[in-house]
């Protein structure tokens, strides 16, 4: 349920709830947007005789709110409807929040059953948690390598996942709030980095661009989804309103200088689909929670000579998952 709102409620938590009573469940909802109804106020929602969920438990994969915002602290509309059980993941990492609505259930009697599943709520929650506690957003670098490790050729455009694996992504950009790439890429591919295979909304795009060399018409300069361009020579005028320039030096202060600014627009997750330059700066300054690393097991030749290999991930990966002739790996940063 929870997974339900990714993408759409950042750079809140994403958050499921589900009532069960008498063993079956007789209500479940998901945060759905900003300012909508938190997941246990859509859940109680859905119930139609009100009068049992006093002999019902909520089961919510994060500790409900406690504080005001654009809606009314979720833990009093438990207290209101009369829940004497409530078993959840993870207790909220947010300072106002933080372990008080438990302490406030408790002090009214309710059985309350914190770390349930909590590996589980923690991955679904991590881009709020990498916000809330390292200030910036939940970083994840994204590629793809052939069997051999090599990650494309000096200036020739290189596509090694298959169809499935781009669908995949496409995916995965629906659910993130930013989208980066190096200048090279941009020449090179002419990437669209957009949403178009997959439900939902397109990411923010990031064009790393020290000398203005990407010019339209180019696809990111030339539709009008929004592109934020960090340069060391911003233009006087913007060719369009669809773009924005970030002035930045391009020296070890660049990343950190985009990842607050980033932190700043309440974004809460970056993937990064540079290219292998671009990916072991990131690499190279501990900035990364996630890779997501495809690999193509198609019998097909790769010339050696002119090569550039794939940047390598030192641990081991956590998840592997097989996607027809490629191999998806998954690794955490430790």
């Amino acid at each position: 349920m929870a997974r339900l709102g990714r993408g759409k409620v950042a750079p809140n938590p994403i958050v499921g709830a589900v009532i069960v009573h008498q063993g079956k469940i007789i209500g479940e909802g998901f945060h759905k947007k900003v300012g909508g109804a938190h997941a246990e106020i859509e859940a109680i929602a859905k119930v139609g005789d009100r009068s049992v969920l006093p002999k019902s438990t909520m089961y919510v994969s994060l500790e409900p709110c406690f504080h005001y915002g654009r809606t009314p602290p979720c833990v009093d509309s438990l207290l209101k409807y009369g829940f004497k059980e409530v078993v959840l993941c993870q207790i909220d990492p947010d300072e106002r929040v933080k372990g008080k609505s438990i302490q406030k259930l408790e002090e009214q009697g309710v059985s309350v059953l914190p770390g349930f599943l909590e590996e589980e709520g923690g991955q679904r929650n991590a881009f709020f948690i990498c916000r809330t506690q390292k200030k910036r957003p939940y970083i994840i670098l994204k590629y793809a390598k052939t069997t051999t490790g090599i990650f494309g050729y000096e200036g020739e455009q290189f596509w090694i996942s298959n169809a499935f694996s781009k669908r995949l992504v496409h995916r995965w950009r629906s659910e993130v709030g930013a989208i980066l790439v190096g200048t090279n890429t941009a020449l090179m591919d002419n990437p669209q980095l957009n949403n178009r295979w997959y439900y939902g909304s397109s990411p923010l795009r990031i064009l790393l661009d020290k000398n203005l060399k990407v010019q339209p018409p180019t696809n990111l300069l030339s539709d009008d989804l929004p592109t934020l361009i960090v340069t060391e020579h911003p233009p006087t005028t913007k060719p369009s309103t669809s773009l924005e320039y970030l002035p930045s030096a391009f020296d070890n202060t660049l990343i950190p200088n985009i990842l607050e600014e980033l932190y700043d627009r309440n974004i809460d997750s970056l993937i990064v689909e540079g290219g292998a330059t671009t990916l072991q700066h990131f690499l190279n300054l501990d900035l990364w929670d996630e890779a997501r690393v495809f690999t193509s097991n198609q019998p097909t030749s790769f010339k050696e000579s002119n090569a550039i290999l794939a940047p390598i991930i030192r641990t081991p990966p956590a998840k592997i998952f097989p996607i027809r002739e490629d191999t998806l790996e998954i690794y955490y940063a430790n």
